[in-house]
């Protein structure tokens, strides 16, 4: 695009000198006939000089250039998935932390009533065009409750500019009547509907298909239908409700029993640089390792995963497969990946004081969260004998550990649903909590969820150790419940 506007520039100042020349030597209409020279020139601009400008290959050649320069990165472009994608991370992130559509539109993460969750540090306001698209994305699903409320925003600021034309927009302020006045019919909203339509009748008289259905809203209306409803917001889970948005504060009584400690576990790997232990919660048991692996560590991790992410599948039934409940990429590294999983590998082993060698612990899983990146609330552990982890032979998960790659500017914490708090992700930290009970049974308290990713690129690293190798190490309890 930069060389298309540089060829471009000199096209239009060559055409300008042009202009320029002819303009004086045209100031003297009688001279110009008189003088044998200035007719002859006259007479050559007007035949053979004008034409060849105007008929010059030039800007053919100059739009050529663009369409090659496009073709030649297309395939590295974002595409169709990518774009609807982005719009249900709006749409996610609207919904969790409960932020304003009007809002967002202008830069503003904000939820009522409350200081900004995020201010970022440069402001990037929604075109109505902008907001046009997400709320097509969602119209094209027949969810109408968000195309309504990012419809409505198009509409507001596509009235604002009505008149002025942008180059890049694909929708118009008639496009976007016409989406939310059937969004409104849908969602049982008919006088809004009927009224959207007349106004779409103003600009745009002659459209059939919309008098139809003004015709057939006044009907309905007559006939005593259609309220003034609007479609219902969409069920949230516990973690949207509260979580995410706003972490708990621990009670008193409850932070008595939480501490900070330097740790060995009674490894020699550990005995020169202790973990730095903190732990999180009682019931279930969480604890998180501050300083856990180094920045250089983590970059390499991530370098390591970068060229073989693809996108992350859950378990479902005896296979696995994509759900929209977890977006985000992922790989699996070896040990044999490189001297830093392999160290990793052992200082988890000494911290944890269980046994990683395979078939013991699955490979360490890269995962990158990126816009609106989350993953709903889940068990780490199998929850039936039919799961694909009971493929390795070496039985459930019995622990995880996740180790935080980087920081992010706001949201992405680990919720934990019923046990009614969050961890928010510390950069070079590890995670730990136990996802079993001693007698075997999964420990109901792990069910835990990704919050989405309100700003930044979240990494992190899990590694998921299996219950058989550990019968020793972490005995059954005397007491059956446990």
């Amino acid at each position: 695009l930069r060389s298309y506007l540089r060829d471009e520039s000199s096209r239009l100042r060559r055409l300008r000198r042009f202009y320029e020349k002819v303009q004086a030597l045209h100031q003297d209409p009688e001279a110009s006939v008189d003088n044998p020279l200035l007719a002859f020139g006259l007479i050559k601009r007007l035949h053979s000089d004008w034409p060849n400008v105007i008929y010059s290959d030039e800007a053919a050649t100059n739009t050529q250039a663009l369409h090659a320069g496009l073709e030649e990165v297309e395939q590295e472009l974002p595409g169709a998935e990518d774009l609807e994608g982005a719009a249900r991370a709006l749409m996610r992130l609207q919904d969790v932390y409960a932020l304003s559509v009007q809002g967002l539109a202008r830069g503003v993460f904000q939820r009522a009533g409350h200081p900004p969750l995020y201010s970022p540090g440069r402001s990037a306001a929604l075109s109505a065009d902008d907001c046009f698209h997400v709320g097509k994305v969602a119209y094209d699903t027949g969810d109408y409750y968000h195309s309504i409320a990012w419809l409505e925003e198009a509409v507001s600021l596509f009235r604002l500019s009505y008149g002025s034309w942008n180059l890049e927009d694909r929708s118009s302020l008639e496009d976007a009547l016409d989406h939310l006045a059937f969004s409104y019919f849908m969602a049982g909203n008919i006088s809004h509907a009927l009224s959207l339509s007349m106004e779409f009748l103003r600009y745009d008289p002659s459209n059939q298909r919309v008098s139809r259905n003004v015709a057939k809203y006044k009907k309905l209306l007559e006939m005593g239908t259609g309220g003034c409803h609007g479609p219902p917001p969409p069920l949230l889970s516990p973690l949207h409700a509260l979580l995410c948005p706003f972490p708990p504060q621990p009670v008193p009584e409850r932070l008595l029993h939480l501490s900070c400690s330097y740790e060995t576990n009674s490894s020699p790997y550990l005995l020169l640089q202790p973990a730095k232990k903190e732990m999180v919660w009682i019931q279930p048991y969480v604890a998180l390792y501050h300083d856990f692996i180094t920045d250089a560590e983590a970059e390499t991790i991530k370098g390591l995963a970068g060229p073989w992410l693809q996108r992350s599948v859950v378990a479902s039934g005896e296979k696995q497969q994509k759900a929209e409940y977890r977006i985000s990429k992922s790989a699996w590294l070896k040990d044999t990946a490189d001297p830093v999983v392999r160290a990793l590998d052992r200082r988890m082993a000494a911290l944890t004081g269980l046994d990683l060698r395979p078939p013991y612990a699955e490979y360490l899983q890269v995962v990158n969260y990126g816009l609106g990146g989350h993953y709903e609330p889940h068990f780490d552990h199998a929850t039936s004998m039919k799961s694909p982890l009971y493929r390795m032979k070496s039985g459930n998960r019995i622990a995880t550990i996740m180790i935080y790659l980087s920081a992010v500017e706001a949201g992405g914490s680990t919720a934990f649903i019923y046990a009614n708090f969050s961890v928010p992700v510390v950069k070079n930290a590890a995670l730990f909590w136990w996802n079993l009970r001693r007698n075997g049974n999964g420990d109901g308290d792990t069910l835990h969820a990704g919050c989405p990713v309100l700003a930044g690129d979240k990494w992190v690293a899990n590694k998921w150790i299996h219950e058989h190798g550990q019968e020793f190490r972490r005995p059954c309890s005397a007491d059956p419940q446990d």
